[in-house]
């Protein structure tokens, strides 16, 4: 994904959360939070998609992602790396829907979410 090299349908979902917990354990230089909009950005054009109001990146989304796997990982012991992804891929954060745990459908895919990051308005405890 950093090189731009993962093709377009391999960038999945649980590709998004792998990727966000090992750049968190594995690259001390990288702070997803600030670099992860840009990385994502630059990746889904690197493959032909566009980042628009409708498509692409989503800020909220990302963020509340980033949030979560930060919380799981406070959570665990140990520093084996395929024991934590496969443990993030089975906790209660890792479906599709996770998100709407803490915002309404609407809230979450406007214009205004994609684009910024916006306050749970369900709930605000992450896991």
């Amino acid at each position: 994904m950093l090189a731009c090299a993962l093709p377009k349908q391999g960038w999945t979902h649980e590709a998004h959360l792998s990727t966000c917990l090992w750049l968190i354990i594995e690259r001390p230089d990288v702070f997803p939070e600030r670099d992860l909009p840009g990385l994502i950005r630059r990746f889904n054009e690197s493959v032909g998609g566009q980042n628009t109001d409708t498509a692409g990146y989503h800020e909220t989304i990302t963020q509340l992602y980033i949030r979560g796997v930060r919380a799981f990982l406070a959570m665990c012991e140990g520093d084996d790396l395929l024991a934590l992804v496969n443990g993030l891929l089975k906790s209660p954060m890792a479906p599709r829907d996770w998100p709407l745990r803490f915002y309404s459908r609407e809230r979450l895919f406007s214009v205004e979410a994609r684009r910024g990051w916006i306050e749970p308005e369900i709930a605000a405890s992450l896991l």
